[in-house]
């Protein structure tokens, strides 16, 4: 399943999300007690897109605090919400109907 950027991502009752004090996050989903687990800048990436009210809005906020070409902050963003979504630790509401 994809996630357009036109949606709002939310992180699903089932999973649990610790921040540890060095930037980095681990996710369980305790529906398959599998662990996931993420850098400084997944973690960045991750609450950008939880307050953020659609992914598009997530990526206009990350490329302004990132020095990243615009096509690379892209194709990360879009390979993180792929892994995210395909855990079962993210899920998105289309926003654009």
């Amino acid at each position: 399943m994809t996630v357009s950027f036109a949606a709002k991502v939310f992180m699903p009752a089932h999973v649990l999300m610790q921040e540890m004090p060095d930037g980095d996050s681990v996710f369980i989903n305790l529906e398959t007690e599998q662990y996931f687990g993420l850098n400084e800048v997944g973690t960045r990436m991750w609450k950008t897109l939880i307050a953020s009210d659609t992914v598009a809005d997530a990526y206009d906020t990350l490329l302004a605090e990132y020095d990243v070409e615009p096509e690379r902050l892209r194709e990360d963003l879009e390979g993180l919400l792929a892994s995210l979504v395909d855990q079962g630790l993210l899920q998105g509401e289309d926003r654009s109907r």
